[in-house]
């Protein structure tokens, strides 16, 4: 049975009140918060540091933190996350000088670990080390900026992603993140993705519970 998860992206979130906002979008259905770590450097954005994954902790906020690190170096601040409470840790290769020393690092604190790949970058990394993650995230947006369009061209990437951890045979998550929402989740789930990071769609809306609701009848989980 595929375990379909809707991972939040706080960066939707009102900062304003971040405790009682990501609260409120989990009692509402949501299954892991996601956080979009941004360098100013890697991707043209400066987002948030672990003091802000610390601080949700401290609140009570007990669910999965899925932390994207988009960063360079990105070695480093691994171990800052990882202490302050995150769960799954997701890079991209190009901000690693060896990916496989970035993956033990991660794997050595006993979190799991993602690899991303935005929209141009190949898949062919995973030959060298997908029995080695947790996680395959598919960037459906160039990295960067919350509210934007899905490109359409993922969607042969998502079968190719599909096809490449049916092959190898070991339990891989599959998750896509930019853009998604109610109108294009259904095919996106067909594909054979299973976690969807879902920011504006949700928290654009006053009643998350209601738009939660919506996003998972279409990818069918109250049947799953």
């Amino acid at each position: 049975m595929k375990k379909y998860l809707i991972s939040t992206s706080i960066l939707s979130a009102d900062f304003s009140k971040l405790g009682e906002d990501t609260q409120k979008v989990l009692k509402s259905g949501a299954d892991m918060l996601h956080f979009d770590i941004m360098d100013n450097h890697y991707v043209e954005n400066l987002t948030f540091g672990p003091i802000i994954c610390k601080s949700l902790r401290n609140y009570g906020i007990t669910a999965p933190i899925d932390i994207h690190l988009m960063i360079k170096p990105v070695d480093r601040i691994i171990p800052e996350f990882i202490k302050a409470g995150a769960n799954i840790i997701s890079f991209h290769p190009e901000t690693s000088k060896h990916i496989d020393k970035t993956i033990q690092i991660i794997k050595n604190y006993g979190c799991k670990v993602g690899l991303v790949f935005n929209p141009t970058t190949s898949l062919n990394y995973l030959k060298y080390i997908i029995n080695k993650i947790d996680r395959i995230v598919l960037m459906s947006v160039n990295p960067g900026f919350g509210g934007q369009l899905f490109i359409e061209n993922i969607f042969d990437k998502i079968k190719d992603a599909k096809k490449i951890i049916d092959k190898s045979g070991y339990k891989i998550d599959l998750e896509i993140d930019g853009g998604i929402n109610i109108n294009n989740i259904s095919k996106i789930s067909e594909l054979g993705a299973n976690i969807f990071v879902i920011g504006t769609a949700i928290f654009k809306e006053k009643n998350y519970k209601l738009i939660i609701n919506k996003i998972k009848k279409k990818i069918n989980l109250f049947n799953n």
